[in-house]
């Protein structure tokens, strides 16, 4: 038997709403049920923010350092997950790691405009994303970081969502029950928990498989 050999399959932001309503027992036929829709289907957008790493919002950026140890970073950032400074002044340049500080510790910092390369940072993860870098930049470096994007608002209905395919399902079942608070609450129940097993599967895949290795610490 043939196959169709091809392994593009998505929904558009118009079907995926569709899938959703009729997981609710009901036919889209309104176009207040396609904008409450794209509207429930942008906030769960932002609950998945707040679950957890999705892999495929993992970039990786660079900011050039010109003195100043306060940075601002790109609006749509959710989170700074490791970061090195890179010396320029070598060739070829250096990647060195630095250590994440908390609140309070950059606050105690005596010194915060002492110049040298920057060994430390604290994320201030406010409206305004910025980063302090201590010591302050004296020199040509970069702030080389990973960081967690918010994931893309779903845009005009023609749009697909911006998930990896292997959230597809539990993206259909997480804005079935959304919609299912507002039109469908005998369905609640049952929709949230497919919707929280379909999300469980998917992001127990969407992981680092890289292996690690632990050394117990025998105080030798």
């Amino acid at each position: 038997m043939a196959t169709s050999g091809t392994t593009t399959f998505d929904l558009q932001i118009d079907d995926l709403i569709e899938e959703a309503f009729e997981r609710c027992g009901m036919r889209m036929t309104t176009g207040y049920q396609l904008t409450t829709g794209r509207r429930s289907l942008n906030l769960l957008f932002l609950d998945w923010a707040n679950r957890g790493l999705n892999l495929w919002t993992i970039e990786e950026a660079v900011f050039p350092l010109t003195g100043t140890a306060e940075i601002t970073l790109a609006a749509d950032t959710v989170n700074v997950l490791s970061a090195v400074i890179r010396d320029n002044t070598q060739s070829p340049s250096v990647d060195i790691s630095i250590d994440r500080i908390s609140r309070e510790e950059y606050l105690n910092l005596p010194d915060k405009q002492t110049g040298a390369r920057p060994a430390q940072y604290y994320v201030q993860r406010a409206n305004v994303f910025k980063v302090f870098l201590y010591p302050r930049p004296n020199s040509a470096y970069s702030f080389v970081y990973y960081r967690i994007r918010r994931i893309q608002d779903a845009g005009v209905y023609t749009n697909t969502g911006d998930v990896n395919f292997r959230f597809l399902p539990c993206l259909a079942s997480g804005l079935a029950f959304m919609l299912s608070l507002k039109f469908a609450p005998d369905r609640t129940a049952a929709l949230k928990q497919i919707y929280e097993e379909d999300f469980t599967r998917a992001a127990l895949e969407d992981r680092d498989t890289a292996s690690v290795s632990f050394i117990p610490d025998l105080g030798v």
